[in-house]
């Protein structure tokens, strides 16, 4: 079920090598807009999906969705591998983003639901670990590639359809797979459910104490009403959804997709040739891996807001090394190792401390009654984020240059580090309970202003 994560690194960072043998004016000739169009096609697509992909799991179930979303990856990547222009390229991208957007909600929705409570953490953030390396995959299979047929033009629309692949195994492995037992209980499917924890726990008592379990958390949650768009008049909710939407927008406008999505581009503009920026760029992916999986144990020791703080800091002096480097060896054969260096420098920071605390953080900061809101709102603005660096990059390229775009998002960086400083709490071996609290407000005024919330529908 993790190779939904693999695809969706797979096909975000496939884009990274096949773009520069896309735009060439033999292949579909793309202008720079139509370039960030084709780019981060996927990522609004994604948006969309991730909004909807939550009810259409509940509906029908988690494997029958993933199932589908196999097919839909299948048959976008099929389409992209032979779209003969840049609008038809664009509109299959965002099909294909579809399925991208799905396969990050539910999945991680599946793996914990599927788990046993001591792997539960440790197979949902793996399906981080996934992500990165798909993108680690695609990098590879690009140079590969490049490297093998470095005069075949059209050698972008193998790359692409090499997706294919771990979306054929995706359905296979899904085939096989059992639901999710907690979907089956929340539909009244009692039998099935214990058919699927007789097989994936110990023991009979530990399966029907899981099901128990489960039912009292449902009928409990009956109990609960959602906080819904209405409630957004609350200040206490308003700022939390406020900080949710901050942490999304800052984690992308950091400028991670820039390195994601057009590392080779860059790399070819500082000077590597075509097929040394191709094998340069497995190093980026290869430090993303390797940083994912570092961020990972540090999150559990480490306090979250110096994480993110430090993280900031981090990708804030990369892209200023960068910035300098274009600016004072321009014109020698130090400036493509200064940008290697420095982009490996900036995913080390990213990859370790930015992506895995926002992702906690999101997860923590919003209680259970405000969770469904929050992290729809807040997710979907991350995508949306997305969207706009990974289409406007190369239009400030082409209209800035080097200097003036990563000078652009060094002061992006300066802002989401005022953000972090200033609104980011701090929930390192905090309870939810307390968490909520100190969020709402922990003076006597702002209690008693708060307390009338304090009803079961506003209970974690």
């Amino acid at each position: 079920m993790t190779l939904g994560g693999l695809l969706f690194g797979v096909d975000t960072g496939v884009i990274n090598g096949a773009i520069p043998y896309m735009a060439a004016k033999q292949q579909l000739d793309l202008t720079p807009a139509e370039e960030g169009l084709v780019t981060s096609g996927i990522t609004l697509g994604a948006a969309i999906g991730a909004l909807v992909a939550g009810k259409l799991a509940d509906r029908y179930g988690r494997k029958r969705s993933l199932i589908g979303l196999a097919l839909v990856f299948f048959l976008g990547t099929l389409l992209c591998s032979v779209a003969p222009n840049a609008i038809l390229m664009i509109i299959f991208r965002f099909l294909l983003g579809l399925a991208v957007g799905g396969a990050s909600v539910i999945v991680p929705t599946y793996l914990a639901e599927i788990a046993t409570a001591s792997l539960r953490g440790r197979l949902v953030t793996q399906n981080e670990l996934m992500i990165t390396g798909g993108q680690l995959l695609a990098f590879t299979v690009n140079a590969l590639l490049g490297t093998f047929f470095p005069h075949v033009a059209s050698i972008w629309r193998y790359m692409i359809a090499f997706g294919m692949v771990p979306s054929v195994m995706l359905f296979l492995g899904m085939s096989l797979v059992p639901e999710s037992p907690r979907w089956l209980v929340m539909k009244g499917k009692i039998r099935p459910a214990l058919a699927v924890l007789g097989n994936i726990r110990p023991s009979e008592q530990q399966s029907r104490h899981e099901v128990q379990g489960v039912r009292e958390a449902l009928q409990r949650n009956r109990d609960v009403q959602q906080a819904s768009l209405r409630d957004l008049r609350h200040p206490w909710i308003r700022r939390l959804v406020l900080i949710g939407i901050g942490l999304g927008i800052v984690q992308q406008f950091v400028g991670i997709n820039i390195m994601m999505y057009y590392g080779t581009s860059i790399l070819m503009q500082v000077g590597f040739g075509h097929q040394a920026a191709l094998i340069a760029n497995i190093g980026n992916g290869l430090t993303s891996f390797v940083a994912t999986a570092v961020g990972m144990r540090l999150m559990y020791t480490v306090h979250r807001r110096s994480m993110l703080v430090a993280g900031i800091c981090g990708t804030a002096g990369s892209m200023a090394v960068i910035t300098l480097a274009m600016l004072f060896f321009r014109h020698t054969a130090l400036l493509p190792y200064l940008v290697i260096a420095a982009t490996v420098c900036f995913l080390a920071f990213f990859q370790s401390s930015v992506s895995p605390t926002t992702w906690v953080l999101l997860s923590e900061i919003f209680p259970q009654s405000l969770r469904g809101l929050g992290m729809g709102i807040a997710t979907f603005c991350l995508w949306l984020a997305n969207f706009v660096v990974g289409f406007t990059f190369p239009i400030m390229l082409a209209h800035w240059g080097g200097i003036g775009t990563f000078a652009f998002f060094i002061g992006c960086n300066v802002l989401a580090l005022l953000f972090a400083l200033s609104f980011v709490p701090e929930t390192q071996g905090k309870s939810l309970e307390q968490i909520q609290l100190e969020l709402r407000g922990t003076n006597h005024h702002r209690h008693q202003h708060f307390a009338h919330y304090q009803s079961p529908r506003w209970q974690n």
